[in-house]
């Protein structure tokens, strides 16, 4: 009987055990991340309902209330590209903190607002400060996550915030009787508590310092020419569209004016879509630190697409209920390799953050073209139209993917300088 000395991976009965990647244990950076992460969506989640409420009181228009929310919106997408050349300049780490810390100061500063136009200045500068920490935090993800668990330490990522979004709302029902500013001000407080928690957790932390100055640097012109890249970059811009534009502006709509249902039961079906999503965004994660992130990335969007085209098509409660659910478990699914496909790309040791800004930019950009238009369809054409064409959306999403190659150990490959192997590399590494 022969045998197989250690480190050899050349039977076939040890090929599984060998090659599949083993559950490390996650570094506490990642769990100081994931906490903070939290923290942030929770505190959104308490704002986001009493903002425009809040902006009425000062006497002006209802689209002048909701565009508060619009102005946030725009100035993270315009401020994506610098926040991305600030990672690259600086690092993540302090871009990081400093986006914490404007966001905090900004957000605390809403509940002094004396006039419509500071309080819209003040959610302004808000959004430049959340683009600063969007773009840092994906960029730290990428860094501190060990290569054989980014998919699992992205599902929690996500998870985070689906968690904190979800008790948002119920925490900000609980401070209801302290009045309309004081979400403000508990939400600027507590982004101070977690900016401070992470600077003590992270300032002498090797696995969060920043990229070597002369080491590898990955721009958004060296990214493009991977088609697993573009197809992140449009399955991105698809989530933005479907999960975050027409779930939130239309969802709700279609409940009350289609199904004739009241308010309760269009915040329901929010609820239903997102218990959907947190139930598989961390399993999917790590099913994609095994069998790869094209695979997940497939499923979920088709099934994605296909739900939210049901979704549109539906007249039934029971059978609505259940779309949203498969739709926002589908959206979990591929959320987590979608995210480790991008930091399997760009590597954890380069400076990527331009290339990482222009990944974030596409769910932006998705979520405010896709909440416009879905709007437009829906006015003038059907509100089915609306769910058909995001669907559709979705489908493409998918199609782009399976044209893509896999990204799974793509980085080691792409940025491990290759060994000379004669006289002819004349001394250089290519």
């Amino acid at each position: 009987m022969s045998s197989v000395t250690e480190g050899d991976c050349g039977r076939e009965e040890q090929i599984e055990h060998c090659t599949a990647p083993q559950k490390s244990k996650l570094p506490a950076e990642v769990w100081v991340l994931i906490t903070a992460n939290a923290v942030i969506a929770l505190g959104y989640g308490v704002v986001a309902p009493v903002l425009p409420q809040y902006a009425r009181n000062f006497g002006v228009s209802i689209s002048a209330a909701t565009f508060v929310i619009t102005a946030f919106a725009l100035m993270r997408l315009c401020a994506a590209p610098a926040s991305g050349i600030f990672v690259q300049k600086l690092g993540e780490r302090r871009v990081y903190l400093t986006g914490l810390l404007i966001v905090a100061v900004s957000t605390g500063a809403c509940a002094f607002a004396q006039t419509y136009w500071q309080l819209l200045v003040f959610r302004s500068l808000g959004g430049f400060g959340s683009a600063m920490f969007t773009v840092s935090s994906l960029g730290l993800m990428i860094r501190i996550s060990p290569e054989n668990a980014r998919g699992r330490v992205a599902g929690m990522f996500s998870s985070a915030f689906l968690v904190g979004s979800v008790g948002g709302p119920v925490l900000g029902a609980l401070t209801a009787g302290l009045g309309l500013s004081a979400p403000f001000a508990i939400y600027g407080v507590a982004l101070l508590v977690a900016a401070a928690v992470v600077w003590v957790s992270l300032r002498h932390s090797p696995l969060a310092a920043p990229a070597e100055r002369d080491g590898p640097t990955v721009t958004v012109r060296t990214v493009v020419r991977n088609r697993a890249y573009l197809a992140a970059m449009f399955s991105n811009f698809a989530t933005g569209w479907s999960v975050f534009g027409l779930r939130v502006a239309l969802v709700p709509l279609f409940v009350t004016e289609v199904l004739d249902r009241g308010p309760r039961m269009a915040g329901l079906a929010l609820a239903v879509f997102a218990v959907g999503n947190v139930a598989a965004v961390i399993p999917s994660g790590h099913l994609s630190d095994r069998v790869g992130r094209r695979v997940p990335l497939i499923t979920g969007l088709a099934v994605s697409g296909v739900a939210t085209l049901l979704v549109g098509l539906t007249s039934s409660l029971t059978l609505f209920m259940a779309a949203a659910f498969v739709a926002g478990a589908a959206a979990g699914v591929f959320t987590s390799p979608q995210q480790a496909a991008v930091a399997d790309i760009v590597g954890s040791k380069a400076r990527a953050g331009t290339a990482v800004a222009a990944y974030q930019m596409m769910s932006d950009v998705g979520s405010i073209i896709g909440s416009l238009a879905v709007g437009q369809i829906a006015q003038y054409v059907s509100f089915g139209s609306a769910f058909v064409i995001s669907g559709v959306i979705l489908l493409v999403a998918a199609l782009a993917w399976v044209f893509a190659p896999e990204t799974r150990g793509m980085a080691a490959q792409e940025h491990t300088p290759a060994r000379p192997l004669g006289p002819e590399a004349g001394g250089e590494l290519p």
